[in-house]
């Protein structure tokens, strides 16, 4: 019997007080718990400070979508210091009033008060420059507009935060007008960097050194918000502050965790650009991978933001390298129509299932299943943990042998949609039977009532405010994570490899269930269904 040393870990989680439940007497602690956390930032040093934003790819579809309903969001509920400015920085021209105009259909959808809205788009400029790098474009930015701005408050600290929504190829040239140009000289400077970090670990490390000539890691918070959503970032206080989870956290009772990411249309006419990364690079060597060494971790030291992130290191230094024969790869049908799409004899896939092992005393024998994929049966992103049929009862197995193998009990974590966490369990048959049957227990956050629960992008961006980093990748995590997945990257580059056909709207390739069934030594594939 492997025996796993936990270690002291209630300590991760002691400072976190926030416990949900449906009680009536519960519902006060969930409203005062939100109101105590707005009062504990409003007394931090940089809600006191200045704070200037500058979203370089202001026009693009990310920051109209993400990055300013997120920022209205933070201004709405008072998490933006009193002196605060946005400027929008891109190549498009447009007036300061253009801009907002161009803002305002996609800010309308988050649901807020007009005039909160109306508010929010006042403290909204925009700038243009010929390229990403134009260093005569951002002097007159920040000179003509931060500056003055920053030098009319009351305050002596002033900070910059510079959302990077552009494709890595630019960040190297917006790198260096903003160390040259747009560092405070008074508060801290921080950058936020979107995926893709690269297609391989070559092109990994040439983007990390172009970084690093102009940054230290401090400055840096490599964004990804699957990192921010509400189920992933109530891993740690799950996992360690309910103790019964350690006992059974580990190969002793666990078969098989599947971590699934599944949508139900395909690039729309985004073809061009997905068929340069594909679904491997898109979703499971980012996204479904950090969900993976977060589940997967040893507890951390404490709750210090590198601590975290060392301990999702080490799941990563004990993966083992990505071959061709740990996958399974699909392809949608009609995916080479999309007309954005040049090579229609492309082998690109928009389904992959990869078979992952992490060989530590904990896990070494479970097989961790990552799988996503385009143009699916549904929308969904979530956990399934198997665990192990159970050996006692005997006699009752003997009787009901069939339902015991092939219905063990599960737990499901769901990030999307509908954010809960059920557990699939064998019960007795009501009545006078003594024959097995599945029974739920469910917990559903939709249910919990007065509660604010911000979106990943939102929460992320307070974080990078505040200065947290444990929600963001470090350079090691990239590199090690490139490792592993890189390998397979190649021989399906360099084999051509052809992914196999499906339907649109189906579950993926004809042989999926057989696939998982072998690699998780499943009899059936998981019941995920509440």
């Amino acid at each position: 019997m492997t025996t796993v040393n936990g270690g002291s870990y209630m300590h991760v989680t002691s400072r976190l007080s926030s416990q949900f439940s449906s009680n009536e007497d519960d519902v006060l602690d969930v409203s005062s718990a939100t109101n105590s956390i707005h009062e504990a930032i409003s007394q931090e040093s940089w809600y006191q400070q200045t704070l200037s934003v500058v979203v370089v790819g202001a026009s693009g579809d990310l920051a109209k979508r993400k990055t300013y309903p997120s920022l209205l969001k933070l201004f709405e509920e008072n998490l933006l210091p009193t002196d605060s400015i946005i400027y929008g920085y891109a190549r498009s021209c447009k007036s300061h009033e253009e801009f907002r105009r161009h803002l305002l259909p996609h800010l309308k959808k988050t649901g807020t008060n007009e005039i909160i809205v109306k508010d929010f788009l006042s403290k909204c400029y925009y700038h243009s420059g010929k390229t990403y790098g134009d260093k005569s474009a951002y002097a007159d930015m920040i000179g003509d507009g931060l500056v003055p701005f920053e030098e009319s408050t009351k305050n002596t600290v002033s900070n910059r935060l510079f959302y990077l929504a552009v494709p890595p190829d630019v960040f190297g040239e917006s790198g260096v007008v903003i160390k040259t140009h747009g560092m405070s000289t008074t508060g801290w400077t921080r950058v936020v960097i979107e995926k893709p970090f690269g297609r391989d670990l070559e092109s990994c490390d040439a983007l990390l050194q172009t970084l690093s000539e102009n940054f230290e890691e401090h400055h840096l918070y490599r964004i990804d918000h699957y990192l921010g959503k509400e189920i992933v970032q109530n891993m740690l206080m799950f996992r360690f502050s309910n103790s019964f989870w350690e006992p059974i956290w580990n190969s002793d009772t666990i078969e098989s965790v599947v971590i699934t990411f599944k949508e139900p249309f395909g690039t729309d006419g985004r073809g061009g650009y997905f068929d340069k990364y594909g679904i491997i690079r898109d979703i499971l060597q980012n996204h479904l991978l950090q969900v993976a060494t977060l589940f997967a971790m040893e507890p951390p030291k404490n709750e210090d933001a590198d601590a975290i992130r060392d301990a999702k290191v080490e799941v990563l230094k004990n993966m083992e390298i990505l071959s061709l024969q740990d996958c399974l790869l699909g392809q949608y049908d009609g995916y080479s129509d999309d007309p954005t799409i040049t090579n229609k004899d492309t082998n690109c896939p928009t389904y992959a299932a990869i078979r992952c092992k992490i060989n530590t005393p904990r896990w070494t024998g479970v097989p961790f299943i990552l799988q996503a994929g385009k143009a699916m049966d549904e929308k969904v992103c979530d956990i399934q943990v198997r665990f192990k049929p159970a050996k006692s009862f005997p006699s009752m197995r003997r009787s009901s042998k069939n339902f015991f193998e092939n219905a063990p009990a599960e737990m499901v974590m769901r990030l999307q949609p509908d954010p809960c966490i059920f557990l699939n369990l064998n019960i007795k048959s009501p009545g006078l039977s003594t024959m097995p049957t599945r029974g739920n227990m469910v917990m559903r956050y939709e249910d919990m009532p007065n509660l604010s629960n911000p979106d990943a992008y939102t929460r992320l961006l307070l974080d990078v405010i505040r200065g947290k980093q444990g929600s963001f990748v470090r350079d090691d995590e990239l590199r090690f994570s490139w490792q592993i997945f890189t390998p397979l990257l190649h021989d399906i580059d360099d084999t051509k490899v052809r992914p196999l056909p499906y339907r649109y709207g189906s579950s993926g390739p004809a042989n999926r269930e057989a696939w998982m069934a072998e690699m998780t030594k499943s009899v059936l594939p998981l019941q995920a269904s509440l």
